[in-house]
């Protein structure tokens, strides 16, 4: 059952719908993630428009999920090699 909650974000409040109290607490830390961030552009940039900020949040969290997305693949693609060396191995072992 999804549990409704509200999270202000850049100071609005937006009521949405967690599907699980696991998904909330996602939800929860994302919105603090965004507030934090969007309060540094803040500092950094105080004349800039809100909708510039939040681009600015947006556009760097889309870059550091696909930095992330990307190494996970390089490792994932590093563990099937070795799994696969690993195998031929021991293999080779029980040929003999």
């Amino acid at each position: 059952m999804d549990q409704s909650i509200t999270l202000k974000i850049a100071g609005k409040d937006y009521p949405l719908k967690a599907a699980t109290p696991e998904m909330e607490q996602i939800m929860r830390i994302a919105a603090e993630a965004i507030n934090k961030r969007l309060a540094q552009y803040d500092a950094k940039f105080p004349d800039k428009d809100m909708l510039d900020k939040l681009v600015f949040v947006t556009l760097n969290e889309t870059i550091n999920r696909i930095a992330a997305q990307r190494k996970l693949t390089a490792r994932e693609e590093g563990e099937k090699k070795l799994l696969d060396e690993m195998t031929g191995y021991l293999d080779s072992i029980d040929r003999k």
